[in-house]
């Protein structure tokens, strides 16, 4: 029953302009050639690269480079903070976003899109309740207790359609809980780039639609290919909000089975499907660096499950030779 649109290809041109990459090229980009050119344009596996490789030069440096950790201690607090506040006015322009998406197609364009949001919000609430909520209460905490743990973080979420929102005090929340800062420091930015869940299954449940939508009769073997290629891929769907949209496009593109002029349809609702995936990339990223903490050790199993159910207000700090207040 979805009214198919009649754009043509080339409207679409943005997002699947072709990427000629091969492994190597991929390999060689990697590394930043300039360290403030990869903060600057956001290019979160360079910034990652930098960011290993410093900290690996100051654990190898040793007590001289202490003062400079302390300092960089000093800096992201502070970083953090106008960030905080840059947050705190960011649902006005999520407001605007979406205010002109109905404005503009229109709440009857909507509806018949809304078993597509329905699909894609029922099978993220399955899998954080279902597949998350078992390797949670494996490792000794409840699925439920940290989504009220972290429900702050996911309202911030839900209104900016954006896990970089939260960084700061997520990472504060999971330090909090008991994580070592070195596991909270290596697993959650890490996790912004490669473990993606929501957008994986975005991208997999919107090809499928496409390919309903147009009639097309997709084979076992192309969907489990596609498929593959999707969850792959979104493992590259950090980013802004819409950055999931442009990795479909350029999959759908060069798949050569479904048509490009099928992701005008999700146009109307990107915005709805990116607060879900976003939510889920969350709830995701918080019980992987859980998990790890328990795997090395940061916290016992008895201790982790009335942590993450009432964490401490204040993060313990201890002073260090210079008079610098850190972290314990």
């Amino acid at each position: 029953g979805i009214a198919l649109p009649h754009v043509q290809a080339s409207e679409l041109a943005q997002f699947t302009k072709p990427q000629n990459t091969s492994m190597i090229d991929f390999l060689v980009r990697v590394v930043p050639d300039n360290a403030v050119a990869a903060f600057a344009n956001g290019d979160v596996l360079q910034v990652l690269i930098f960011a290993v490789l410093f900290g690996a030069g100051l654990v190898a440096v040793g007590e001289p480079g202490r003062p400079l950790a302390h300092e960089l201690e000093r800096l992201s607090a502070t970083l953090f903070r106008v960030i905080g506040i840059v947050m705190r006015v960011a649902p006005i322009g999520a407001f605007g976003a979406m205010a002109f998406t109905i404005g503009r197609f229109g709440l009857a364009a909507l509806v018949p899109l809304a078993s597509l949001m329905l699909a894609v919000y029922i099978t993220m609430a399955l899998f954080v309740i279902i597949v998350l909520g078992v390797i949670a209460q494996i490792a000794g905490f409840s699925i439920f207790a940290l989504l009220r743990t972290i429900r702050d973080e996911l309202l911030l979420v839900l209104g900016t359609s954006s896990t970089e929102t939260v960084l700061p005090q997520l990472m504060d929340k999971l330090v909090r809980i008991g994580c070592s800062r070195t596991t909270v420091g290596l697993v959650v930015p890490t996790g912004y780039s490669f473990n993606q869940d929501g957008s994986a299954i975005y991208l997999s449940i919107c090809a499928l639609f496409i390919a309903q939508a147009y009639g097309i009769d997709l084979s076992l073997g192309q969907e489990v290919g596609l498929f593959a290629v999707l969850m792959l891929t979104s493992k590259g769907a950090a980013g802004v909000t819409g950055s999931g949209f442009v990795v479909l496009a350029g999959v759908v593109s060069a798949s050569g089975v479904l048509p490009v002029e099928g992701l005008a349809l999700l146009l109307g609702v990107e915005r709805f499907m990116s607060e879900a995936r976003a939510l889920t990339n969350l709830i995701g990223n918080s019980v992987a660096t859980l998990v790890i903490a328990r795997h090395e050790g940061d916290i016992s199993r008895e201790a982790i499950g009335p942590a993450v159910a009432s964490p401490p207000d204040a993060i313990p700090v201890a002073v260090s030779q210079g008079g610098v207040a850190v972290p314990a």
